[in-house]
C-alpha cells in the first residue's frame, strides 16, 4: 500500500468535504432527529454504553449540542432532507485526539483499539495501533474465547471487533467491550489506560472510567454527550461508513499531528 502523506489542514478539510466524510453527509435529517429523540427518551440502545441518567431528556437540547459539537443544522424547524457535519469541527477534534495519542505515546501507556464499524473504520484503528506500538505503547491483547451478542470477540491487526458466523459485525452494542474489560479483570491483568474506538466500544470504556477517544457519526449523539460530560476525552465527528481508503488522509493527518508519523 503506498504511503499517504499528511495533508495540510486546508487540504484535509477539502478532502473531508469531497469524500463526504464531513460537509453534506449521507445521513438524513430524519434519521438524525429520530436518534436524538430516542436518546432523550431514554432508549439505552442509543446511549452507546454510557449512563446518561435523566440529564438529556430534552430532544431540543440534544440537537443544540449536536449543532455545537458536530455541526448538524441548528434550526429545529429543519425536519427533513440532508444533514451536515462541520469539517472544521472534525479537524479540531482530530487535533484534540492527536494530543491524547501523543500523551499516550510519551507515557508508554496501555492502549486498546476496537471498532463496531469494521467496514469503514478498521484501517483507521489499525494504523493508529501500529503507530502507538512503534512509539512504545503496549497495544492490549484481549483474552481469548470471549463471546457477546451471539458472536465472538476477537482482534484483527490489534483491533477488537465482533465476528458473527463468518462476518465482521457492525454493532453499536457496549457488550463486547464489557466482555473484554471483565475478562481482563478476571485474569488479574491491568485495564487499558486509553481506549480508541467507536460506538458502544468507546461508550462502555468511558462509562467505566477509562480515557477514551471515540469516532461518531451525526446520528450517534451519545459519544458527543459523553465528551460534554467528561466521560470521553474526545469525540471526532465524521461519516463512519464511506469507502475505507477515503479515511487514509485523515489518519495520516492525525498521526502526524500526534508526532507518530513514520
Amino acid at each position: 500500500m503506498p504511503t499517504v502523506h499528511a495533508p495540510s489542514r486546508t487540504a484535509l478539510t477539502e478532502h473531508l468535504i469531497r469524500t463526504r466524510i464531513a460537509g453534506a453527509v449521507a445521513t438524513s435529517r430524519e434519521n438524525n432527529l429520530d436518534h436524538y429523540r430516542e436518546l432523550a427518551a431514554g432508549n439505552r440502545y442509543y446511549w452507546l454504553g454510557l449512563d446518561l441518567g435523566d440529564r438529556w431528556q430534552d430532544e431540543d437540547a440534544v440537537l443544540e449540542l449536536m449543532a455545537e459539537r458536530c455541526g448538524v443544522i441548528a434550526d429545529p424547524a429543519y425536519r427533513s432532507g440532508q444533514d451536515t457535519i462541520d469539517p472544521e469541527l472534525t479537524v479540531a477534534a482530530l487535533d484534540r485526539a492527536a494530543a491524547t495519542l501523543r500523551k499516550a505515546a510519551e507515557g508508554g501507556r496501555r492502549v486498546l483499539l476496537a471498532t463496531g464499524h469494521p467496514g469503514g473504520l478498521l484501517g483507521v484503528h489499525q494504523a493508529t495501533g501500529a503507530a502507538l506500538r512503534a512509539a512504545g505503547c503496549e497495544v492490549v491483547t484481549i483474552p481469548e474465547g470471549l463471546f457477546a451478542d451471539e458472536g465472538r470477540v476477537l482482534q484483527i491487526g490489534g483491533v477488537a471487533m465482533l465476528l458473527r458466523g463468518a462476518a465482521l459485525v457492525h454493532t453499536h452494542s457496549p457488550d463486547p467491550m464489557s466482555a473484554i474489560l471483565d475478562a481482563l479483570e478476571r485474569e488479574g491483568r491491568p485495564l487499558p489506560d486509553l481506549v480508541v474506538a467507536d460506538h458502544g466500544w468507546a461508550g462502555c470504556a468511558g462509562r467505566r472510567g477509562i480515557d477514551a477517544v471515540g469516532y461518531a457519526d451525526c446520528n450517534d449523539p451519545a459519544l458527543f454527550v459523553g465528551e460534554t460530560e467528561g466521560m470521553l476525552e474526545v469525540t471526532v465527528p465524521l461519516d463512519d461508513h464511506v469507502a475505507p481508503h477515503y479515511y487514509d488522509p485523515m489518519t495520516a493527518y492525525l498521526l502526524n499531528a500526534a508526532g507518530l508519523a513514520g
